[in-house]
This record gives C-alpha cells, sequence and structure tokens, in this order.
C-alpha cells in the first residue's frame, strides 16, 4: 500500500500552479467596472452631499457682543448648524473677522495663533491669512470660508458662509 502524501488543503483546492496567478480579461473588466462603479457611487454621494448645503439660506445667527472681545482674542461658536465648528477673532486692529473651524485639506480643526498673526492647522503644517483665509503654506487647496458678520446694537451677528 502507498501512503499519499498530498496535502489535505491541496485535494480541497486543486488549482494548477500554472494558472494560479493567470487572469483573464473577463475578470480584469469586471473588476475595472466594479471599482469604476463603486469610485462613481463613493464621489456621486459627495456631490449630492455638497448640494444639500449648497444654495440653502444661512440663518441670522447672535454670536458675541461687540465689546466681549479684546484684540488678539478669539470666540469659539457654531454657525451656520449646530455641527459646524467656527470662530471670531478680534484682530490686533480691532477688525473682526469669522471662518469655520474645518481645514480645507483634511477638516482638522484651525486654531488662531496669536503670536504669528495668522490661522493654523496643526495636523499637516497648514496656514491661512487671518485676514483673508487665503493658503499661506501647507497641503491646503483652498482659503478658508469667511462667515460674513453684521454688527447691529452692540452685538456681532454671523450672517453668511462665503466661499463654500
Amino acid at each position: 500500500m502507498s501512503e499519499d502524501t498530498t496535502p489535505k488543503w491541496r485535494k480541497d483546492f486543486p488549482i494548477e500552479w500554472g494558472a494560479d496567478n493567470y487572469v483573464t480579461r473577463r475578470e480584469f473588466t469586471k473588476f475595472l467596472v466594479l471599482a469604476s462603479g463603486a469610485t462613481l457611487v463613493g464621489n456621486g454621494y459627495f456631490v449630492l452631499r455638497r448640494q444639500e448645503h449648497g444654495e440653502h439660506p444661512y440663518p441670522s445667527r447672535e454670536i458675541a457682543r461687540e465689546d466681549e472681545l479684546r484684540p488678539g482674542q478669539v470666540k469659539l461658536f457654531r454657525y451656520p448648524t449646530p455641527d459646524d465648528a467656527a470662530m471670531l477673532v478680534r484682530l490686533a486692529d480691532g477688525a473682526l473677522v469669522a471662518y469655520t473651524q474645518k481645514c480645507t485639506h483634511l477638516s482638522c480643526p484651525v486654531n488662531f495663533i496669536a503670536q504669528r498673526g495668522r490661522l493654523e492647522c496643526p495636523c499637516h503644517n497648514g496656514a491661512f491669512d487671518v485676514r483673508t483665509g487665503a493658503v499661506l503654506e501647507g497641503p491646503p487647496p483652498r482659503p478658508l470660508p469667511r462667515i460674513e458678520l453684521r454688527i447691529a446694537d452692540g452685538k456681532i451677528f454671523a450672517e453668511r458662509v462665503i466661499g463654500t
């Protein structure tokens, strides 16, 4: 009697080694179609999500009192929805600016660095001009979206987001 030395897994999966790495055109095309379809569906989700936030009217919301911040100080608030972090900055000359707090690179929180007079993203060393929101350095592809402000009766109101 001769003993069979073929491993059990080889009996369960009888694949010829010569054909093991061979991929047919049909299998490759099927993979490309499925991968392209998944990419299309994923991008479609983000396009539709962006359109949701598109042309909706922004609420006017009181965010601070005019005398609440001294030069170089920051107040964090939520605008236009309770899920959207934003910041109000009083500049050294007394001017007020407000921006969304999400970096345009990968949505990390942006912080005001008074010593440097700019907004910085600690995740990938991105930096923005505090007066304009323009990119100064790093990987962010776009300026920070600015929040339009209105001052009335000593109160500061957020009116709308510009540049989203």
